[in-house]
């Protein structure tokens, strides 16, 4: 008898909030805090909502950058993935409606490994097929701009 994967999982979070910015959230046996840092009257216990998402950007494309570059048989070594996003503030602080918050995000991702600027040019080219946090951004309509390279020495 064939075993076949499944194709579509549900994904479990749960939250408790302690206040208007704390959430302690929990997923499978892990657990971490969403919060708002201190002048906007939270307690800075962890990252904001915000910043949970461009960290989930990074997260994603550091798996999924890795999974494909063993498909691909390219050897990256460790990578160092930073973020900067240019985020449109008019609808968290309730100005007016904002259709794309996250305006751009330039990622770049350096490989400390022996992977030449093609094979990383190549790689990029797979991640962002299969990334699905890329994917929800992008379809959101935000700008993403990678930058694939050599760590320089």
């Amino acid at each position: 008898m064939e075993i076949r994967p499944k194709t579509t999982v549900k994904l479990r979070m749960a939250a408790i909030c302690r206040s208007h910015s704390l959430s302690e959230l929990s997923t499978r046996d892990v657990s971490f805090v969403i919060d708002e840092p201190l002048e906007r009257g939270g307690t800075n216990l962890g990252p904001t909502p915000t910043d949970t998402a461009i960290a989930a950007l990074v997260g994603c494309t550091n798996t999924i950058g890795n999974k494909c570059a063993d498909s691909l048989g390219i050897d990256v070594g460790h990578f160092e993935i930073s973020a900067v996003c240019e985020f449109d503030r008019r609808g968290v602080t309730l100005t007016e409606e904002v259709d794309v918050p996250f305006k751009k995000i330039t990622l770049t991702v350096e490989a400390d490994g022996p992977a030449s600027d093609a094979d990383l040019q190549r790689l990029a080219r797979e991640v962002a097929k299969y990334c699905p946090v890329s994917k929800l951004f992008r379809q959101a309509g935000t700008e993403i701009e990678e930058i694939w390279k050599k760590k320089s020495a």
